[in-house]
């Protein structure tokens, strides 16, 4: 299997009504789940549908939970030249070096994916099934945005650079339009031997890539006048909306040369391969007898947290808004 048709895609993504920026998310999360050994995709298998509803729960806990903003994003740029490999690999370390509010201030994601990784390495040991869909979901979430390039720099979505809306266009838009024809055959999902290094590596890649990011889309917008950069598409209850045009999107992605799809293979790579790290970590218990289902208490904590989102006041939250 080289490509997933666009009719499998369809089958395996349920739609999402609320934002076009969570297809990415629950993409990820789901096709994940098929880099797993049997060992444990028999049990993620059964739970697919779990995995990729919640893979965008972080990001509707912006405006509830506090920190959970600073946890989607680290802000490289803001550190200086090659912060990437000065800066501290553990939280305590970076704490006493820069102090929390600092670190809170520019992002935590590479910190907070080697903490969840921990935690959700307890739950295996202690085969708790909500516990180990509830964090696996969440940790999925972030080593996600680990690969987005417009997640490790302070211009996160070109508002330093007059380019305001380049974070939707590449994480949200050119996926949307094109993934149909992405090769996400990424093969199994391998052993970390060092989980921090590569969320670390992860965090380094894409930033590496924001010049990039940032060039060809200014270099295509000095070619494009506004009515062919952009055009209006139904979307549901919320009728017309300016997007990006069809025109204008491919030729970005046609400037990238691949680096969305490449980006979302290593996403989904990565994201088994700290699934599996976990299990392995924890001893590789036997998952096969676990419930078939989340429990009532996980379901009631799903939907008083639903209930929460809901009721949330519209606010500005400090971090990377979109």
């Amino acid at each position: 299997m080289k490509k997933l048709p666009l009719l499998l895609l369809l089958l395996l993504l349920p739609l999402q009504p609320r934002a076009w920026g969570f297809f990415g998310h629950r993409m990820i999360n789901r096709l994940a789940v098929f880099t797993l050994p049997t060992e444990l995709l028999g049990f993620y298998k059964k739970h697919i549908d779990y995995l990729t509803d919640h893979a965008t729960r972080p990001d509707q806990r912006r405006a509830v939970v506090p920190g959970e903003a600073a946890r989607h994003f680290l802000d490289v740029d803001a550190y200086g030249d090659s912060a990437i490999v000065r800066l501290p690999r553990s939280w305590a370390d970076a704490v006493a070096r820069y102090g929390e509010d600092t670190l809170q201030r520019h992002g935590i994601v590479p910190w907070h994916v080697a903490r969840m990784q921990l935690q959700l390495t307890e739950a295996f040991r202690t085969r708790d099934a909500d516990r180990i869909l509830h964090l696996s979901a969440d940790l999925g979430h972030y080593v996600a945005d680990a690969c987005v390039p417009l997640h490790s720099t302070r211009n996160y979505n070109g508002q330093l650079s007059g380019q305001r809306g380049i974070h939707g266009l590449w994480e949200s838009r050119l996926p949307e339009l094109l993934s149909a024809n992405y090769d996400f055959f990424t093969g199994p999902a391998p052993y970390l031997d060092n989980p921090a290094f590569s969320i670390w590596e992860a965090v380094g890649r894409s930033n590496a890539a924001v010049d990039s990011v940032l060039r060809f889309e200014r270099e295509l917008t000095n070619r494009f006048p506004d009515d062919k950069k952009y055009g209006f598409e139904e979307r549901g209850a919320q009728g017309a909306v300016r997007v990006y045009s069809r025109e204008f999107s491919r030729a970005y992605h046609e400037r990238l040369h691949g680096q969305v799809e490449r980006q979302m293979r290593r996403a989904v790579q990565l994201v088994g391969a700290f699934w599996y790290t976990c299990w392995v970590n924890a001893g590789q218990p036997d998952l096969k007898n676990l419930p078939p289902s989340i429990s009532a208490a996980e379901q009631r904590r799903l939907d008083k947290e639903s209930t929460e989102l809901k009721n949330a006041p519209q606010r500005s939250i400090p971090g990377h808004e979109d």
